[in-house]
């Protein structure tokens, strides 16, 4: 039998391929895919798929840059190459263990740079305290623009409807159950995986002292132009796919925002790069955008097995490039 630690590390990688695997057959049960391949041959756009994963790219490396900021007034001075493969490092290290390349990145920098790691973690806390509000910001703005299209997708997903016997009928409601308590699962084991190094470290204060490290930002006006180019660059790597497929090529500016806006916060679900919380997300969304069900599972597999390969390659790029280019 394994050890409880065994255990531990097994169910961490289980539980998100699990919860993606389970959702991701909840979602696509009964779907046509046998025009799949010819869409993804003759009826795809390549020139509007390379143009997204640019931004894609450049909203990695603008992360790296901004992570370089936040780094400095701690004293801490890593290589801006470095800390660019750290982050895509990062996200293909989520692939395997979603928020594990939280943890990893900062380990990069401390083999690499011999930054400190309890300091790089504490910026990274900083790090998703602005992401948070950015996206919150967003969906706010979203919210104002799209209120009718988000009330259908509440009452569609079994989140709105009262009494109780109407929400506990809906199944899409439990899918989004089972996805918060996978996250509150594989968030317990992490935190508590990372207060267990902290604790051996014995450098609490130097993870405080990380996340006070915005207040101290040299060049605030390039930390906030990385940070509108961050989340610019994101939602640019999904709204130009819309172009890449006939069916989907109408859909507005607006509705970009709104399925950029529930798709990221579907990510946030512990599953690989968000599979499965994601694909229901836009699937659902898109429908109600007037895209039939096929097409729209047919849009949310390609895009998200594309972006996901993306950074896949991008993380094996990082571990290649960084002993080769920290010879000394």
């Amino acid at each position: 039998m394994l050890q409880g630690k065994n255990f531990a590390k097994v169910w961490q990688i289980a539980l998100p391929l699990l919860l993606g695997a389970f959702i991701l057959a909840w979602t696509y049960h009964g779907m046509d895919f046998s025009k799949t391949w010819n869409i993804l041959l003759s009826e795809t756009n390549y020139g509007w798929l390379f143009l997204s994963l640019i931004f894609g790219v450049l909203s990695h490396i603008w992360r790296g840059l901004r992570w370089n900021l936040t780094l400095e007034p701690l004293g801490e001075f890593p290589k801006k190459r470095n800390s660019i493969y750290a982050i895509f490092v990062s996200y293909a290290a989520n692939l395997v263990i979603p928020r594990i390349g939280e943890v990893s990145r900062c380990g990069i920098l401390n083999k690499y740079d011999g930054v400190s790691f309890t300091k790089a973690v504490g910026t990274v806390v900083t790090e998703r305290i602005i992401d948070t509000l950015c996206i919150g910001l967003i969906t706010l703005i979203t919210l104002l623009l799209q209120t009718d299209i988000f009330t259908s997708f509440f009452q569609e997903t079994g989140t709105k409807e009262f009494p109780f016997k109407h929400l506990f009928s809906s199944t899409n409601f439990y899918i989004t159950l089972i996805c918060l308590l996978g996250l509150c699962i594989l968030s317990f084991l992490l935190l508590r995986k990372l207060a267990i190094y902290s604790k051996f470290k014995n450098s609490i204060s130097n993870i405080i002292l990380g996340c006070l490290s915005l207040k101290n930002v040299k060049n605030l006006p390039l930390f906030l132009l990385y940070t509108v180019g961050i989340w610019g660059g994101y939602f640019l790597q999904f709204y130009l796919t819309f172009f890449c497929f006939d069916f989907s090529a109408e859909l507005s500016f607006s509705a970009g925002l709104v399925l950029f806006v529930v798709g990221t916060i579907a990510v946030i679900v512990p599953t690989p790069n968000g599979a499965g919380p994601w694909h229901f997300a836009v699937i659902t969304m898109m429908m109600m955008y007037g895209i039939d069900k096929e097409n729209a599972g047919i849009f949310a597999l390609l895009v998200h097995g594309i972006q996901t390969i993306l950074l896949a390659l991008l993380g094996i790029y990082g571990l290649v490039a960084l002993p080769l280019t920290n010879k000394k």
